[in-house]
């Protein structure tokens, strides 16, 4: 079992950069897929990004590709989200989460066993 906790959220206007960690406790980091999920008021909960187990293998929703990039530190427990050029519709809350199945990317959320409590980002216009 695997502890999550997220931290970086905040108020940034339209344009800026803010950047998200998961601190991850318990298991070995390296035994889990880890991923970024958002959810706004009123929406689904989207894919943003993710990242397998040893690091090799990144994958982006289409809404943030060019602009967000994972990365894990296995060593420390922690996973980072940098977000760039950020927009108004990022807002949302950012929510690590850690998959079992770490030889590969998830975009599904079912496949995430473990969620973290959630960060709150805010893009102003």
């Amino acid at each position: 079992q695997v502890q999550l906790v997220e931290f970086g959220g905040g108020l940034v206007q339209a344009g800026g950069s803010l950047r998200l960690s998961c601190g991850a406790s318990g298991r070995t980091l390296s035994s889990y897929g880890m991923g970024w999920f958002r959810q706004a008021p009123g929406k689904e909960r989207e894919f943003v990004s993710g990242i397998d187990g040893s690091g090799s293998e990144t994958y982006y929703g289409d809404s943030v590709k060019g602009r967000f990039t994972i990365s894990r530190d296995n060593a420390k427990g922690t996973v980072s989200l940098q977000m760039n050029s950020l927009k108004p519709e990022d807002t949302a809350v950012y929510l690590c989460a850690a998959s079992p199945k770490y030889w590969y990317v998830s975009m599904n959320s079912y496949e995430y066993h473990y969620w973290g409590q959630g960060t709150q980002l805010t893009v102003s216009s």
